[in-house]
């Protein structure tokens, strides 16, 4: 049986290696908290106004601003910051707080769609860190519909971009 990190490797064309070069330098030192928030707010400002009624309503019933908080303090935990979401939420368990969201392939594409954009507006954010985020995003995005799996099966529709290749800004 397939590991979800190897579906995730699979699904999102990003293997492990590339996925977690986040680790090899502290992005929050890098680049701050300021940097993580706007990208947060930046990144919900279009998910909240996709013009896609079905992945729109996927967030209906998170407040935005929360949502902002848990994504800022989520990334800033988990690229070098101190554990901002660990001491308000617990443990990320991304799989297990995803659960009640359908977390499809076409919704993790849409999601990426708005993450792509987010980054590619967030100055603040050099090149080669924008590869490395979003490489790391790509693969948590299919990480988390391997674990949506668990609950719905069926769904094991290999996505679009699974080329093997790094995702590229």
């Amino acid at each position: 049986m397939q590991s979800l990190q190897d579906k995730a490797s699979e699904w999102s064309g990003v293997n492990r290696d590339d996925a977690f070069a986040i680790d090899q330098i502290n992005l929050y030192e890098k680049l701050g908290l300021q940097t993580f928030i706007s990208l947060s707010t930046n990144f919900y400002n279009r998910v909240y106004d996709d013009e896609e009624e079905w992945f729109r309503s996927i967030f209906a019933n998170s407040k935005k601003e929360d949502a902002i908080q848990n994504q800022y303090e989520f990334f800033s935990q988990r690229m070098g910051g101190p554990p901002l979401y660990n001491q308000r939420r617990g443990h990320p368990a991304l799989i297990g707080r995803h659960r009640p969201f359908p977390v499809t392939h076409e919704a993790a594409e849409r999601w990426l769609h708005h993450m792509q954009l987010a980054l590619d507006s967030t100055t603040d954010i050099d090149s080669e860190s924008k590869i490395k985020m979003m490489n790391f995003f790509r693969h948590t995005a299919f990480f988390l519909v391997a674990g949506d799996e668990l609950k719905n099966p069926k769904q094991g529709i290999a996505c679009k971009h699974a080329s093997g290749k790094p995702a590229g800004v």
